[in-house]
């Protein structure tokens, strides 16, 4: 209602504007405030207020003092309190002087409001405490603190219902209470709990459209009816007096907690609105818990059921390396717990995996992103490790044996097509050489040599290619040491030096100022380089440029190989790293088999790094390659080590 008066008390400047400008604001209320408790005392009894919140702890007099003082002078002003401790004994004392409800720091502004907003509703319906004598305050108070202890500490949503509804008929001095909730599918209400109703009418529902119930759910207010006659909840279901209360969730009416007398003709008292609004609002909180408890428990059996029906092995470790969680799969690598749940145990405890006990290895602060971790002798799983915040790693292990086998007899194909192939090639380019030696050939006939040596020399850079490229996705002959970009460049950029000139084509190294190492292979580095830059020279035009640039970038190096060529079409830009891919418009054109770039990125991806192409038809391309610097100390690069070969 528009012009309560609400006087705040607080020695902290800060809660005083908190309180005014933030809780306060946009009700309309007429706000004063007070440095402390004399001040607030001598501004109360000048002009006192609808409603007082004080802090407890103030100087020269606290919050509760200068409640007691107001009411030794005949103030029976609603208060609430805030205070920095909680306890039944600060509440018990705060009842005794007259404060309505209290909040521990730090507390939710909203249910500041609704507590506000509450306390004022039962001031407009009738005085709040006029003739309440303490003894029955304090039984309210006592009965309060119980259901409060009921709603955190019980699942039981029937059981906390209906102890609200007794309490309610019970602080009312009411015959009969039921609590009504609002059923989101008809919109009717629907009786929820009851206290000594008749059983029949347990089971009725009440439009809201039009039934009394109804109107406080539309309105949100209390409805209070005494002495005006009998009333009509029901057909046939009348009483003598009445007292609805809503049951809110935010702004939201859920429900109504009522209470009637039906055959006694004793009206109900006003002054009950606070304590069945409290409990009200107790009600609202347990059906509000239940609700995430019920959700929470589908969520729980819905994840179990799915960890527990999948392949892959899920383990949960916190940051100290106990178990959470563990599905039955991750449990076969548990070769220590036998038929006792893991959960709550170390890892270290239950398990002598060493694959798996080095991949959750703290030693360097966090564990490696993957790995691989054996079953046995004979399976083998990757495991990717990703944190989960504020909880600890999740392990994700799928078996990839199958996948391991075929990758070995793919290497071993490889191997013996390379070697059978070789042999029959090497044949055939030494009849091409001796053929010119017994006789001369002519022009057309040496033409035809040319051209099955090509062919042979293009079959024996496939056999290469495919050999390197299974060998590095393998992680085999894989090097690591301190690595000098700029160095491995400009050994690549000599060696096309001739085929760059050959065409017109300027061939040059940039490399700034002073770009720490890398961590890696300077054969597949060379490999990398070369490949880039056969690349730009091929699909370059005479008289172009090559340009390859090394610098360092926040403790990251870049390599940029940059052409002046025919560059690539935005439709074959996103497949350009897959495996015999070849851009539109070269294919019989230029020679090559779509294996170069693969190669390139397997061995970018094998030092950690990333690589990407950047390029526009006819105005040429870029290459950008970030790797790793070699900056950290000897330990670090152990773990580096570790991380590339696991990776």
């Amino acid at each position: 209602m528009a012009g309560e008066r609400i006087l705040v008390v607080d020695d902290s400047a800060q809660m005083r504007d908190f309180l005014a400008n933030v809780v306060l604001l946009g009700d309309d209320y007429v706000v004063d405030t007070a440095e402390d408790g004399a001040e607030g005392l001598a501004v109360a009894l000048a002009n006192p207020p609808d409603l007082i919140i004080t802090d407890q702890a103030m100087p020269q007099l606290s919050g509760l003092e200068m409640v007691e003082e107001l009411r030794q002078a005949g103030h029976d002003i609603p208060a609430i309190l805030i205070t920095a401790e909680g306890s039944e004994n600060i509440a018990v004392r705060a009842l005794r002087a007259g404060v309505m409800d209290y909040f521990v720091k730090p507390f939710d502004a909203t249910e500041l409001q609704e507590a506000i907003q509450r306390i004022l509703r039962a001031a407009r319906v009738g005085n709040v405490r006029t003739g309440v004598p303490d003894q029955r305050r304090l039984e309210a108070l006592n009965t309060l603190i119980a259901i409060g202890k009921s709603v955190t500490s019980l699942l039981d949503l029937e059981m906390i219902l209906s102890r609200v509804t007794e309490a309610a008929v019970y602080l009312a001095g009411a015959e009969e209470g039921t609590l009504m909730l609002v059923d989101s599918e008809t919109g009717e209400l629907y009786v929820r709990a009851a206290k000594n109703l008749e059983e029949g009418l347990r089971s009725m529902r009440l439009p809201v459209r039009d039934s009394l119930a109804g109107r406080v759910v539309k309105t949100g207010q209390p409805l209070f009816i005494g002495g005006e006659g009998m009333q009509k909840i029901k057909t046939q279901y009348l009483v003598r007096s009445l007292l609805y209360v809503p049951l809110k969730v935010r702004d939201r009416v859920i429900g109504v907690l009522g209470v009637h007398n039906r055959l006694v003709d004793r009206p109900l008292s006003q002054e009950a609105v606070g304590i069945i609004s409290a409990l009200a609002d107790y009600a609202a909180i347990a059906i509000v818990n239940a609700r995430l408890f019920a959700q929470s428990e589908a969520e729980r059996t819905k994840l179990s059921r799915i960890l527990h029906q999948i392949q892959d092995a899920v383990l949960l470790v916190d940051y100290e390396g106990r178990i959470v969680l563990c599905n039955p799969v991750a449990q076969k690598f548990l070769d220590r717990a036998g038929d006792e749940n893991p959960v709550g145990h170390w890892i270290s405890d239950m398990t002598d995996n060493v694959s798996l006990l080095d991949l959750l290895d703290w030693s360097t602060g966090e564990p490696p992103k993957q790995g691989e971790v054996r079953l046995g002798d004979e399976r083998i799983f990757n495991a990717q490790v990703s944190e989960v915040q504020g909880v600890g790693w999740a392990v994700v292990m799928q078996d990839i044996t199958h996948l391991k086998e075929l990758s070995r007899i793919k290497s071993e194909l490889l191997t013996m097509a390379s070697h059978d192939l070789r042999s029959p090639l090497t044949a055939i380019l030494t009849y091409i050489e001796l053929i010119s030696r017994v006789g001369e050939l002519n022009e057309r006939q040496a033409q035809f040599a040319r051209q099955v040596k090509q062919s042979v020399q293009s079959i024996t850079e496939l056999i290469d290619d495919l050999l390197r490229l299974n060998q590095i996705e393998a992680g085999l002959g894989h090097r690591q040491e301190r690595v000098s970009l700029p160095q491995i460049a400009r050994h690549a950029i000599e060696a096309f030096q001739g085929q760059a000139e050959v065409k017109g084509i300027r061939l040059r190294l940039e490399a700034e100022g002073e770009v720490p190492p890398v961590f890696g292979d300077p054969v597949r580095l060379r490999h990398m380089y070369a490949n880039l830059v056969e690349n730009a020279i091929k699909y370059t035009p005479q008289g172009g440029e090559v340009r390859v640039a090394v610098t360092e970038e926040g403790g990251e190096v870049i390599s940029r190989v940059s052409d002046t060529g025919i560059g690539i079409s935005p439709e074959d830009q996103p497949h350009i790293f897959n495996q015999f891919y070849r851009a539109s418009g070269v294919t019989g054109k230029y020679r090559g088999i779509g294996l170069g770039l693969s190669i390139v990125k397997s061995i970018v991806d094998r030092h950690g790094g990333r690589i990407w192409v950047e390029s526009q038809p006819g105005q040429g391309t870029t290459f950008t390659i970030v790797l790793p610097a070699a900056t950290m100390n000897e330990d670090e690069i152990q773990s580096e080590v570790g991380r590339y070969r696991r990776s």
